[in-house]
């Protein structure tokens, strides 16, 4: 870690050094849309003006809808592996190896495996609408380690002359002392960033405040359940007096604090004695006003269309009757998770030096997820692809051997394809045959 700092020091500009960001022509990017400059600690609101609707950005992400699409999103990516791959022709690239690129892909740093490392990744993003990822290198300037920042604790700056530094308070796991604050330059920051418009480019937004007054309103409606059901699942009432009884205020108030404090919640059931008067009117719930299964279903429903999250994939209706399961699948990847991962390999390709276009040491290198645990099909539809991949010399039959887990036998490593098979080129080429009129 110390050989580590001592490279990165070169890159890092401490604060407290420059006595104020301003002094080295450093301004905040403040965020249009959360106003907080990016110190989402210091601002709470989840969007401006929140605090004025009593909506809590820290109650919404509490919200049990909102946190199974969060791990639902985090997990589906984080169970896939980044491959290093080698371009080998045109649009065509294999998995590959590099002592270089390699060892930080299968174990970005020391106290994450790599699902815990990518989990982290896009929570922050889901969470904050920004993922802040500080390159950690060794002498030779490789990177070596990767660290997923605290977003409440990274501000991006802009110079005068346009160019983008981040200011980063301390952390012990990515090495950043604890008597300093620094300014980090973009180079050796990996941003990810969601919905950054035109307005700010720098600082993205979370779909948590899009579904922020759906999630409020589901908090609420679950917390009037609560205290209906705790209630014994029956309404308030009404304490009543003849009209000739006069009660004053404060004698009132004292008679419904003692009948809250002595019928209300666990108590209730009990035998009530009222004299002078006083009579118990009971209240009726309306069938509208019951009917919070479906008010919740609704508001569970606005909250998936925030992530493009389809419904059933987190319990909520039925899943469509549909028995490609392989189809289902390929509809959530792309509408869902397809920004996500699309938008990493890219990232980590500008972060890690390589990418089409890059050569190093004589290959062209990047990322890339492997998705064949998302995109799985059927048994059935995939025995019959592979088959047919096979009988037409498109596969080997150790590459469709080896997708279904099975060891490569003799022979396997060549394609097969059947003799009457004939080049298009070659058939044309072949002369015309002049038939011979039949006799009559």
């Amino acid at each position: 870690m110390a050989n580590a700092l001592a490279v990165l020091s070169k890159a890092m500009l401490p604060v407290e050094r420059t006595k104020a960001v301003g002094d080295v022509g450093l301004s905040n990017v403040s965020n249009w849309a959360t106003a907080t400059r990016g110190w989402s600690t210091i601002i709470g609101e989840i969007f401006t003006g929140s605090w004025q609707r009593n909506i809590s950005g820290h109650a919404a992400a509490m919200n049990p809808i909102v946190g199974a699409i969060e791990d639902r999103i985090a997990s589906d990516v984080a169970k896939l592996r980044m491959k290093l791959v080698e371009k080998v022709n045109f649009d065509v690239w294999r998995e590959t190896e590099s002592p270089a690129f390699s060892p930080v892909l299968r174990k970005p740093n020391t106290y994450q495996t790599r699902i815990q490392f990518w989990e982290c990744w896009i929570l922050s993003k889901l969470r904050r609408g920004n993922t802040y990822v500080l390159k950690e290198r060794d002498g030779r300037g490789i990177v070596v380690r990767l660290h997923v920042l605290n977003p409440d604790r990274v501000c991006p700056l802009e110079a005068i002359d346009g160019s983008v530094f981040y200011e980063v308070y301390p952390s012990r796991l990515a090495g950043i002392p604890e008597y300093d604050r620094i300014v980090i330059p973009a180079r050796e920051i990996i941003h990810d960033r969601m919905y950054a418009g035109p307005e700010n480019p720098l600082l993205g937004i979370s779909p948590l405040q899009y579904a922020a007054s759906a999630a409020e309103l589901a908090n609420k409606i679950q917390a009037n359940s609560l205290n209906f059901f705790g209630n014994n699942s029956q309404p308030s009432g009404i304490l009543t007096a003849d009209k000739d009884v006069k009660i004053p205020p404060a004698e009132a108030e004292l008679f419904k604090q003692q009948w809250e404090q002595n019928f209300g919640g666990k108590n209730f059931g009990r035998v009530a004695v009222l004299g002078g008067g006083l009579k118990f009117v009971q209240l009726a719930i309306s069938a509208a006003d019951a009917q919070l299964i479906e008010q919740h279903r609704w508001s569970a429903e606005i909250i998936c269309s925030a992530y493009h999250m389809p419904p059933y994939k987190v319990n909520i209706g039925q899943a469509p009757l549909n028995n490609n399961v392989q189809a289902l699948d390929v509809q959530y990847h792309s509408q869902c998770l397809q920004r996500y991962y699309e938008s990493i390999e890219v990232l980590m390709d500008e972060g890690l030096g390589i990418g089409d276009g890059v050569m190093i040491e004589g290959r062209v290198l990047g990322t890339e997820f492997d998705l064949a645990n998302l995109l799985r099909m059927d048994s059935e539809t995939q025995m019959r692809v592979l088959g047919e991949g096979a009988q037409r010399g498109l596969l080997k039959l150790n590459e469709a051997r080896a997708v279904l887990g099975l060891e490569p036998m003799a022979g396997g490593d060549t394609a097969y394809m059947q003799e009457q098979m004939w080049p298009v080129v070659t058939l044309g080429q072949r002369p015309v045959t002049e038939l011979t009129p039949a006799k009559p």
